[in-house]
C-alpha cells in the first residue's frame, strides 16, 4: 500500500509548530514528514544546507510547511537565533525535538584524545542542553504548554565496549531530560527522550558495520531485526502529540528488545 503523504489538517499536530533537529537525515528527517503528514508545520535544522532543502522541498510537494534553517548545535548563537528564526517565521513554537546526534570516535578509552569525548559531548548532550535552553525560553515567554523530545540512545543502558564518550552523553541526555522535566512540568511543558536501539540510517550504514556483524546485531534483538527510522518516528509522534499530555521526565527504550538482559 502506498503511503498517503498528504498533510492532514485534522491530524495529531494540527495547527502546531515543531522544530527538529538533525533534520536532514535519517531519523529526522523521516520523522519531519511524519510529523508534516499530521498537520505540524515545521522548522528543519542542521548543518548541511542541500540535505535540509531536499526534505523541505518533500513535505512541500505533499502540500506541508518547511523551513530549512541551517545551524551547529554546538554552537550557542546559531542555536538561539535558529530558535529565534522559528518563532517569528511562524508564530511560536510547540514542539522540539532534538535529534541532532553523533558517534565520533568509537574506540578504546585508552586510545582516545580528550579532544574525541569534548566533539562527542559538544553536539550530543550540549547541543541538546543548549537547544532545550532555547527552546523552553521561547515556550516560557508566549506561555505555551509545548513538548520537548531528545533523542538518547539503548547504549545509555546497555554497555558496549568503545562507546566510553557516547555512551556519556546520551546518558547525560537521559538524566537532563528527568531534570528538566520537573523544572518546566508546572508550566505545561514535557519533556521526554526516545532511546533508539540499532537503526538503519544513513550513518549507521556509513559506519563500516559488516554484513556477518549486522546481522548478529539483528539477530540478537528479540524482533529478529534491525529497527528502521519509521520505528521511531511512530513513536516520536506519539510523544509529542496530545495523546501523551500525561507522560513527562520518561526515556522510552525503542530497541525491538535489543536489551533485554537474558539468554539468547
Amino acid at each position: 500500500m502506498t503511503r498517503d503523504h498528504t498533510p492532514n489538517d485534522q491530524g495529531m499536530l494540527a495547527g502546531k509548530v515543531a522544530l527538529i533537529t538533525g533534520a536532514g537525515s535519517g531519523i529526522g528527517a523521516v520523522t519531519a514528514e511524519a510529523f508534516a503528514r499530521e498537520g505540524a508545520r515545521l522548522a528543519l535544522i542542521g548543518r548541511t544546507a542541500d540535505k535540509l532543502e531536499a526534505v523541505a522541498e518533500r513535505i512541500r510537494r505533499a502540500g506541508g510547511e518547511a523551513l530549512p534553517i541551517v545551524a551547529d548545535v554546538a554552537d550557542e548563537a546559531a542555536v538561539d537565533a535558529a530558535v529565534g528564526k522559528v518563532v517569528t517565521s511562524l508564530g511560536g513554537l510547540d514542539i522540539a525535538f532534538n535529534n541532532a546526534g553523533v558517534l565520533g570516535t568509537m574506540a578504546p578509552l585508552a586510545d582516545m584524545a580528550a579532544s574525541d569525548f569534548d566533539a562527542i559531548l559538544a553536539t550530543n548532550l550540549r547541543g541538546v542542553w543548549l537547544m532545550a535552553r532555547a527552546e523552553v525560553r521561547a515556550m516560557l515567554a508566549a506561555g505555551t504548554q509545548g513538548a520537548i523530545l531528545n533523542t538518547s540512545s539503548f547504549v545509555a543502558r546497555a554497555a558496549s565496549a568503545g562507546t566510553t564518550a557516547y555512551a556519556a552523553s546520551k546518558a547525560g541526555v537521559d538524566a537532563l531530560t528527568r531534570a528538566l522535566a520537573l523544572e518546566v512540568g508546572g508550566n505545561g511543558i514535557r519533556v521526554n527522550a526516545i532511546a533508539p536501539g540499532v537503526i538503519e540510517t544513513e550513518m549507521f550504514n556509513g559506519s563500516g558495520v559488516p554484513d556477518d556483524f549486522r546481522q548478529a546485531l539483528a539477530g540478537h534483538a528479540a524482533l529478529k531485526r534491525l529497527g528502521q527510522p519509521d520505528d521511531i518516528a511512530a513513536a516520536a509522534l506519539w510523544l509529542v502529540s496530545d495523546q501523551a499530555a500525561f507522560v513527562t521526565g520518561q526515556s522510552f527504550l525503542i530497541d525491538g528488545g535489543f536489551a533485554i538482559p537474558g539468554l539468547r
